[in-house]
Order: structure tokens, then sequence, then C-alpha cells
């Protein structure tokens, strides 16, 4: 009988539901039934779906289970480890024919993805390097160091096409020849010369965690393609910056890097090669703005995190003065395969200007939230409807926020966008670091722009003034449009600031703060109108837009609603029609919520 594995993951979302429990149950569970020898446990990291966690994958057999409980696992090891029956209870049920779908690869979530970045989740442990090395790990680094010239990698790497994955999406292969030319350029009179280069895991988007579950999951496919890079510019000291809301993050990645130099991987003379490499972490405060290159640097160097003019760039003078290249944690988790499979592998993937796949968190209103790694150009419709699994309850779509808080929103009608740099860029989004929110109809597009406006605001440094006046007064032109105070003129000043905070600002967060009201204003003006002249929130969440009211006809007088009203605002006798005194109500929307015959509604 060929063993089987029983894949737990272990990311911090599993595990904060108890995934550790379910571990240590199952475990206990094998011991008293002695099959250790036909079962072996193994944590992994994230497999994207872990929304549904606490899951289990039990390979080879590829049976997926889902939500699980520690009451659930002695059944499961009778039922399916000793009799040979999985558990159709605990499976992953179809979100449209609603039956269980026993394996992972026929379960849509996981069959229509392409994974590069995401080769290892859910698939090996992430504190094993040894399992790391069994699925190809640092063969690449082999590869580069015994058989490829620095110029060659950056050669390959360029070919691959592969761009930036923080946000910007520069061309990879460019940024690094352009950091080694400095290096040369030094060395020409210092032979000591040397470069930095740094892995940017400072991930502050609402809803994303891309960085986190890749480092949670497969930490030394980073550390890989950070020393290959810094092999290729010349680098002998690179930098991690994670920040500190990532505990485990910071714990696996500290394991992974011991283990690296233990094997010879990391630190004096690797791999009898002459390169020397080191790997520092730094804790990151947790500040929005350290996502942007030059702060970054400056945290690091302890100074205060503000932006700096460029030129010159990082890659000509940054941390400490020495030519530093960053790259994100996306970025660096693809260099290994480049490597490994070649750039013209990779080049075939994608489209013609935005090549190989690209990694999202899929948040919002959304079935199958979670973390999907699909090719370039693949369209939002794809992504939401086929491996999202479409709208809880059957609600309508109204946008994809894509490009974290300062991303723009996508209206339903554009489903069909292919989803790349360039196409984004066209309808007034970005693709930022892989950020998208999905968004119902009783979404409110002047109240989420609010808050997405709030949020770059309050991470400001604050050193532009465009940019710490002009969100502010934004924000004040918001809160009078939400409140039913905004004029019809507002919509064109509104235009005219947002314009002026881009043009003006230092750095990317400014240039780009103001993209939700931008883009709701370009696709969503109407409901704008709404707001201002017909003092009406569509969606019903602008309170003091929103009345309350009990459709007389359909009221049976049950009195649930006068009950549960905080406000003591509805009146009524037991099986009579009741209403609410519009002066007393307080928007709660609770008699909405319990009226059972759908009397009470709001406008």
């Amino acid at each position: 009988m060929q063993r089987l594995h029983a894949l737990i993951c272990t990311c911090t979302n599993c595990i904060s539901n108890g995934a550790l429990k379910i571990k240590n149950a199952l475990e206990a569970e094998i011991v008293k039934n002695s099959l250790e020898n036909d079962i072996l446990v193994v944590q992994t990291g994230a497999s994207g779906l872990c929304v549904k966690g606490p899951i289990l994958t039990v390979q080879p057999e590829g049976i997926f289970y889902q939500y699980l409980k520690e009451k659930d696992i002695p059944n499961l090891v009778q039922e399916h480890f000793l009799k040979g029956r999985p558990v159709k209870s605990l499976m992953y049920v179809s979100e449209v024919e609603k039956i269980p779908i026993p394996k992972i690869n026929d379960i849509p979530f996981f069959k229509d993805q392409r994974l590069i970045a995401l080769r290892n989740r859910g698939v090996i442990d992430p504190e094993s390097i040894d399992e790391y090395i069994a699925n190809d790990g640092y063969k690449a680094l082999v590869k580069a160091l015994t058989k490829m010239s620095p110029e060659e990698v950056i050669k390959e790497i360029d070919a691959s096409g592969l761009r930036g994955r923080g946000g910007a999406g520069f061309p990879t292969g460019k940024k690094w020849q352009i950091c080694r030319a400095q290096v040369l350029k030094r060395k020409s009179s210092d032979p000591s010369a040397s470069a930095y280069v740094i892995c940017n895991a400072d991930e502050g988007d609402p809803g994303a965690f891309m960085d986190r579950s890749i480092v949670e999951a497969d930490p030394h496919s980073i550390i890989e393609g950070m020393s290959i890079g810094a092999y290729a510019m010349g680098a002998t000291e690179g930098y991690i910056y994670l920040r500190i809301e990532y505990p485990l993050a910071i714990e696996r990645m500290k394991k992974a890097l011991k283990q690296a130099k233990e094997y010879g991987l990391l630190g004096e003379n690797i791999l009898d090669t002459g390169f020397n490499f080191e790997i520092k972490i730094f804790e990151g405060a947790g500040a929005f703005v350290c996502g942007e290159e030059t702060s970054l640097i400056h945290s690091i160097e302890s100074k205060v995190p503000e932006p700096t003019q460029k030129p010159p760039f990082p890659a000509e003078s940054g941390l400490w003065g020495f030519p530093t290249n960053i790259n994100n944690v996306e970025t660096w988790a693809n260099v290994a395969m480049i490597i490994n499979w070649s750039a013209v592998w990779f080049s075939k993937i994608g489209t013609e200007t935005s090549r190989g796949t690209k990694v999202f968190s899929l948040a919002g209103n959304v079935n199958n939230a979670g973390l999907v790694e699909v090719p370039m150009g693949i369209t939002l419709r794809e992504i939401i409807y086929d491996i999202g699994a479409g709208i809880p309850n059957n609600k309508k779509l109204k946008a994809v926020q894509t490009g974290g808080p300062s991303g723009g929103f996508i209206p339903a009608r554009l489903l069909h966008l292919p989803v790349d740099y360039e196409r984004l860029k066209e309808a007034g989004a970005i693709m930022g670091s892989g950020g998208m929110v999905v968004m119902d109809e009783d979404t409110c597009i002047v109240d989420i722009a609010k808050f997405f406006l709030h949020f770059t605001s309050d991470e400001s440094c604050g050193k532009c003034s465009t940019c710490r006046e002009g969100a502010a007064t934004l924000i004040e032109i918001l809160d009078n449009i939400s409140n039913g105070e905004g004029k019809e003129d507002d919509l064109a000043f509104l235009e005219e600031l947002c314009l002026a905070v881009k043009d003006a600002s230092m750095c990317g967060l400014g240039q780009t703060l103001p993209n939700p009201v931008l883009s709701t204003l370009r696709h969503f003006r109407d409901e704008y109108i709404d707001h201002i002249k017909h003092k009406k929130c569509p969606a019903g969440v602008c309170k003091a837009l929103v009345r309350y009211s009990i459709n007389r006809d359909k009221c049976t007088g049950c009195t649930l609603c006068a009950r549960e009203c905080p406000a003591k605002a509805i009146s009524g006798t037991v099986k009579s029609p009741h209403q609410i005194d519009l002066h007393k109500c307080t928007r709660c929307g609770i008699c909405v919520k319990v009226c059972k015959v759908g009397a009470a509604y709001s406008e």
C-alpha cells in the first residue's frame, strides 16, 4: 500500500481557525489506530482556498477536505484511512450543482490556475529545506553559479519579459542591468565595491495577503531568487523587509535562512564558487508608505520613512549610498523558475507586453475568496466567476477594485477585460501588487472610495502638501456628498483636485492616491449624481440619505421589528400594520434585517 500524505494547511488563516488542533488530533488518531507507517502528516503553507479552512488534502489521492473541526477527525480516520471511504460531508461543495467535489484538481478554484510563483503552495513543509530541494529547490542557484555568468543570468531574466510584481511593472531584467552597471562603474575605482538586494515584503494593502502567503508557504523560493539576483548584480548582502504584523512569516523565514546557511547555500564561498552572500531580515513597523522604495530604504537606515526625489534611483544610489535593487516577494519567487525552465518558456505565458502569471488575493464579495495565480491576459469574468465561483447569495456584481487602496474600480460591464498592465491602466485601474476586491450591488461607490482615501490619507507620510492637504480636502467633499450636502459643482472640483494631487506628489502613494475617486467618477458618475441631486444612496449605505419605511400591505403586525428597534422608533399593535417615526429613527437597518415578510424596507 502506498503511503498517504495528509497535508494540513498551517497558514495564518487556517491556524487562526484551529489548524494546529486539527493536526494534533489527526496525529493522535493515526497513532491510536497504528497507522504511522501508512500515513504521514505534513504541515504546509496556504493552498489558496484558506477561507474554507482548516483544510486538509490527502495525497496522492487528491482528496480535499474543508471546514474541519476536531470532532471530525476520528470519523475521518475511520472512514477514509481505515475503510477507504472518503467523507463526502467534509468535501468542497460546488456553488452551482451543490454537490461534493472530492478531488482538489476538479475544484474550479484550483484547476483553472497556473502556478509558478506559488508552485509549492500546499505541497511542501515550508519549514523543511529538504522538501524544497526535493522539489527542484536551489537547482536554479546551482545552475546560475556554475554554468552561467552574471551577464547571462540578467539576459535570461530580461528575455523572459518578467516585470516587477510590486506595482509599477518595471522590467526586472532592465532593473538588474542598471544596478550591475553601477557596481561595475564603482569597481573601476574600488575593486571591493558591491551592491544590496532587497525583498520588499511590506504588504500593507487592505485585503491583500499575497506576500505573506508566499513567505509562509515557500520561504526558500525567495532566498533562492534573491541569491541568483545578488550573483547577477554583484551584491554581497541582502535584506528581506517584513512587516512585524506577520509573525508566522518572520518565524518561517528565519528558519529558512538558518537552514540555507547550514547547507552552504548562504554565507561565504557558496557551493565553492567564491560567491559570498548574506541575507538579513528587517522587521518593519507596518507603515504603508514603506512600500515605496526610498521610504523603505530610509526605514532600514533608521531614518524617517519618507520618500525622496528621483533621480537618483536606488539602483544608482540606494541603501547607505550603494547601488540597491528592490523587488517584491512575487518577483523574487519567479526567478528560479525562469532560470530552470528558460526565458522562452516563461515568455510564452501571458500576453505580448505582460508575460508570465500574476498572483492575486481575491477578496470581498466572492464565494471562493483566496490566493490565486493566473496567466496574464485572463479576463476578470474568468477570475471572479470561474475561479471565484461568483457572488454570494446570487447578488449582482457592481465593481472590482484592483491595485490596492490607490488602485481603481472597474465596473461589471467590463468583465470581459483581459487582466494585464496595459488594459487595467486603460480602464483607470492599476495592477498594483495584486489586491483584487470584488464588490456586489450593496456596495456604495462613494462610501468605498472614501474608505480607501481615508486609508491612504492616514498612511501618508505628510511630506508633500499636495498629498497631505489634498487628501483631506477630497475626504471632506466625499463626506459632504455622503451626508446629502453635496453640490453639483463638487464633481468638477473633485476631478481638478485629483489631477493636482496626482501631478504634484513626490512618490507613488501620492501620485496614485486619487485613483479611487477618478475611476469611480469615470465609471459610476450616475451614483455620485444620485447622492447630490436626488439625495439618495442607491446601495442604502449612506445613513443620512436612507429612509426606512414599512409597507402596510405586507406588515402582519408580528411586532418583531418594534421589539428589536433600539431607538423605539416603531409603533403599532399586534396584528396591525406598524409604522416608523423618522424623527426617532437612527437608520440602523435592524428592522429590515429582522422582518420575516419583507415589509420593512429602505429607500
